[in-house]
């Protein structure tokens, strides 16, 4: 009975503090003590008695007092700080006060009008008139956040009289978890755990006015709570940075691995660890252009977490963060003799923002997680999330920060230099079986996600084959399963209804016909089963290159639309059954109830990739000056000839470039013509795979007329010692698309990020039911 007595006495606070219209006197510290006192002890207490509805009725129509509230709120925290948080009754204090600050800036922040009040100064406290509120509140959470016997443990003698004066000591020594920086790994303490969670969330909550910026403001908004809490200002900014680091990739969900054991105790670690992460990544997010504004010089400081991200350069921090990072990934993937017995975390769209930011600011760390087969424990958990999420409208985010991941590691020839490890099916995947390289894994899972994926995918199709494209002078085996999947994405693309449909699908026949030829040109000699799988389906390369182009032609092919039949299956792959082609199938409906964010446009892949096309493609990729071809991961014969065509080549785009432009703007009136498809079809390059198939068809069909075979295996022998060294055209280079950072992903990545924030807090629900703008948020 006493514990609601109490909670009846907080809530008529509450009534009584929205109920007055008159200003309550600042000084009447026994009425706003009520708030702090230890009426409630969780925070979910607060959630409940202090109703949304009645904080925007404060804001509106008593805002002096709104204000005093978190006035005396910070100021409380400030006088915890003051006092080294010391006892008990102090250490509750604080605890309620980041309670019910958690509970009402988001509706401050959402009102344009309250963004200032945060940067005004405090009223009392003559000494502290320069600090702005914000930054008061700031500088307590992370004092608090290293307090001896509050949230860490003490290293000296305890007691009460003996304790450190929290604002003159050195929040280094009492960094959270050992690990970057950091050797010793102090003793775990529930307590200490829970108390971080609740000021961290806090801290989070602080940071989140970017949500409430329209998304084309948020591009050029600076968050000034951010920059705070990242610059030199911050005397904790180094120790809470590599404790937040070090506890997210220290944390191990099954521990010493009893089964059951997370259902038997209570885990303090996991909370802590979720928004650890997503107060680390949110940190991280940052505009490189540093203007306050356009309209101001001012700038702001450095961000010091991405400046001490990008100087970790230890090989034993690289394996410590990376070995963290795809544990936690890989975890929901594990598999276990009992049901349910080990504990799954689901913290991957989290880890894989922070995955992007560390390759993103620290190529060191890019570089050595692609020099060894540790990538390939960062693309298992990718593709299976991506084959799990392909039909699921809710999850459209997760594919495309997943496809972003990929395309950037596939920018490096160790990315694929590595997928010709095997691969052993560990993981539960709905996909063919096969057995091959982690390079058959990403051919089968992509050949899935564009056959039997939703419409909301397609901007992605273009992305995918990019890394289909990036890895294939490097892939040595390609299983007949995963050849046989390529030839049906082909099949499927080259058909003269899907070509004709829209302005820019004829790409995709490029992108195909590209890898094709680099892996024709670069590795015949492992490539048996690809090389019969374009010798059995060559009809689909000659109707390409006999592709109609008159009026009538074209009309008779879109008359005749239809979904492309999956193609005829060898004996080698007849258990596997062919999809076809579902582009246009709708997403399969979230769980009732599931919150869906809405995210912006896709990028183009034009925006997000630097390098001139191999193929001849309408400026599909910016121009570049000089020998822009002429990449460092190339292998080719620098003849002047073939430098020479290589320009003329790129002259030769610019006329049509106009025109696929327009025809992109106005797609719902678009019509092909003969001119249009004439344009394109003369640039196919089919010159490696016509020159293979006028060499090899007339062997194999002399063998199997010689032999009588009906066996395709004594073809793959004969295949595998054949060759064509002199028969074929001269290479062409590798080129690359490397990924480069633009406005367009940064945008989409801040708003991918705060939507799966949004969404993952709601115990409590921090943001629900306010007015965010970055995005908008759907109840499936």
């Amino acid at each position: 009975m006493g514990n609601a007595d109490t909670k009846l006495n907080f809530r008529k606070a509450v009534v009584q503090l929205t109920s007055k219209t008159q200003p309550i006197d600042a000084t009447d510290d026994s009425f706003w003590d009520q708030f702090w006192s230890e009426s409630v002890t969780n925070i979910q207490d607060v959630f409940a008695l202090v109703p949304g509805a009645e904080i925007r009725a404060l804001r509106e129509e008593s805002p002096n007092n709104l204000a005093t509230l978190v006035y005396k709120a910070v100021e409380k925290l400030v006088k915890t700080v003051d006092s080294s948080c010391r006892t008990h009754r102090e250490q509750q204090t604080a605890l309620n006060c980041a309670r019910l600050l958690t509970r009402v800036l988001p509706y401050m922040l959402e009102e344009l009008e309250w963004h200032s009040f945060f940067w005004s100064s405090l009223p009392a406290a003559a000494e502290n008139e320069s600090v702005p509120l914000a930054q008061s509140l700031i500088n307590a959470i992370c004092d608090l956040l290293f307090c001896p016997d509050f949230t860490v443990a003490s290293t000296k003698r305890s007691g009460p009289e003996r304790a450190e004066e929290l604002s003159s000591m050195d929040s280094c020594e009492y960094i959270w978890a050992g690990g970057v920086g950091f050797a010793r790994s102090p003793a775990r303490n529930a307590q200490h755990e829970a108390a971080r969670t609740e000021l961290l969330r806090l801290l989070l909550t602080c940071c989140s006015e970017t949500i409430y910026k329209p998304a084309h403001q948020a591009a050029s908004h600076h968050n000034k709570w951010i920059a705070y809490l990242t610059s030199a200002d911050n005397r904790h900014a180094l120790p809470l940075f590599t404790s937040l680091l070090n506890t997210v990739c220290s944390y191990d969900p099954v521990g010493i691995g009893l089964p059951y054991n997370h259902l038997l105790f209570a885990d303090t670690v996991e909370p802590l660890v979720e928004v650890a992460l997503q107060m680390l990544i949110v940190a991280l997010d940052h505009d490189t252009s540093n203007a306050v504004s356009e309209y101001s010089d001012e700038n702001l400081p450095d961000n010091l977490f991405i400046n001490y991200l990008s100087r970790i350069h230890r090989d034993e921090d690289f394996q410590f963060v990376l070995r963290g990072v795809t544990r936690l990934l890989n975890n929901p993937l594990a598999q276990t003799y009992l049901p349910n017995s080990a504990k799954k975390v689901a913290l991957h769209q989290e880890l894989l923002v922070l995955f992007w930011k560390m390759c993103d600011y620290n190529k060191k760390f890019m570089y050595y997680v692609l020099k060894s087969s540790d990538v390939l424990e960062v693309l298992v958990p990718i593709l299976f999330h991506l084959n799990d999420s392909r039909a699921d409208q809710s999850r459209v985010g997760l594919m495309h920060i997943g496809v972003f991941i990929l395309l950037l590691l596939s920018g490096e020839r160790n990315f694929g230099v590595r997928l010709n490890k095997p691969y052993t099916a560990t993981v539960p995947m709905d996909i063919a079986v096969f057995t091959g390289t982690h390079a058959d894994l990403l051919v089968v899972v992509f050949h899935k996600i564009i056959t039997t994926g939703h419409q909301r995918l397609q901007p992605l199709f273009d992305c995918l084959l990019t890394i289909l494209v990036n890895v294939s002078p490097y892939l040595k085996t390609l299983s007949m399963v995963a050849s046989t999947k390529l030839l049906h994405l082909l099949e499927a693309f080259s058909t003269p209804w899907f070509l004709f449909s829209q302005p820019h699908h004829y790409h995709l026949v490029f992108f195909l016909l590209e890898m094709f030829n680099n892996m024709i040109q670069y590795q015949f000699d492992g490539n048996s089963n690809l090389v019969y799988t374009i010798i059995r389906k060559r009809s689909v390369f000659h109707a390409l290159a006999n592709l109609p182009h008159e009026h009538t032609a074209i009309a008779r092919s879109l008359a005749a639309a239809r979904p492309a039949r999956p193609p005829h299956r060898s004996r080698s792959t007849e258990s596997v059954r062919e999809a076809a082609m579902e582009g246009s199938r709708p997403a399969q409906p979230a769980e009732p109830g599931t919150l869906n964010a809405t995210l912006p446009d896709t990028p183009a892949i034009t925006a997000m990739t630097e390098r001139e096309s191999a193929h001849p493609r309408d400026q599909l990729l910016p121009q570049r000056s000089g020998g822009d071809g002429q990449d460092g991961e190339k292998e080719e014969d620098h003849n002047d000839n073939k430098k020479r065509d290589h320009k003329d080549r790129k002259n030769e785009r610019h006329g049509d470039s106009d025109s696929r432009e327009n025809c992109l703007n106005n797609k719902e009136g678009w019509t092909p013509t003969g001119e249009w498809v004439a344009s394109w079809r003369g640039r196919l390059p089919l010159q490696t795979i016509m020159r293979l198939l006028q060499v090899l068809v007339p062997q194999v069909e002399k063998i199997c007329i010689d032999k009588g075979l009906t066996d395709e295996s004594e073809i793959l022998r004969f295949l595998q010692h054949g060759t064509l060294v002199g028969l074929l055209p001269v290479p062409h280079p590798i080129l690359i698309r490397k990924y480069q950072a633009n406005a367009g992903t940064a945008a989409w990545f801040r708003t991918y990020m705060w939507g799966v924030i949004y969404i993952r807090n709601v115990d409590p629900p921090i943001w629900y039911d306010t007015d965010v703008k970055l995005f908008e948020i759907q109840r499936v």
